[in-house]
């Protein structure tokens, strides 16, 4: 079966994104581009959330709007094709490999994991990870975690009614700046 992976930016107090949504502070730097291209290799699949099915559209022209960037093309080959379930109360239509969600989560991962091949299926977005985890459905969590503190913000971890207990798989320093925790659900 493809394991659930959840992989976000996270920044060293714990907030995939600081007050207001800004994001702008894991703006990916080229060596961690590169890896995000080679882990985006990988996906069979993919459950989003509405607000990151919308920042990444951008992908859908990236012909168009990125030309001169050949890292940006070859991302936007990876990850255009792969399979996306999006998840969304006021979307009415999505474009490119996408449909909208019909049932719950648990029921949209197990039609996904029937249609797609191998590897690892990615949960984006806050809110739908915090569904995820109250469904104890993922498998591996990769931070990439920036050394910067926010204060505030949308945490990568949701409140949780007990300890979530985890196994360090991988701890890699990317660059000078980011660092990548893989962890696995002990079970």
């Amino acid at each position: 079966m493809q394991p659930l992976i959840y992989s976000m930016a996270v920044s060293a107090d714990g907030y995939i994104a600081g007050p207001g949504g800004d994001i702008g502070w894991s703006a990916p730097e080229p060596e961690i581009f590169r890896f995000h291209i080679d882990q985006t290799r990988e996906l069979a699949g993919c459950l989003i959330g509405r607000s990151l099915y919308e920042t990444m559209l951008v992908w859908e022209t990236a012909e168009q709007t990125m030309a001169d960037d050949k890292d940006a093309l070859e991302f936007a080959e990876l990850w255009n094709p792969v399979p996306k379930v999006v998840f969304s109360r006021t979307l009415t239509s999505v474009t490119g490999n996408a449909r909208l969600a019909t049932d719950d989560f648990p029921t949209e991962l197990a039609r996904l994991r029937e249609q797609v091949g191998e590897g690892p299926i990615e949960v984006g977005g806050a809110g739908l990870s915090a569904t995820a985890m109250a469904h104890d459905l993922i498998d591996e969590y990769r931070l990439f975690v920036y050394p910067i503190i926010l204060g505030a913000g949308t945490p990568y971890f949701p409140p949780l009614p007990e300890p979530l207990d985890l196994r360090l798989v991988e701890s890699r320093a990317l660059n000078s700046r980011i660092t990548c925790l893989r962890f696995q659900r002990a079970r």
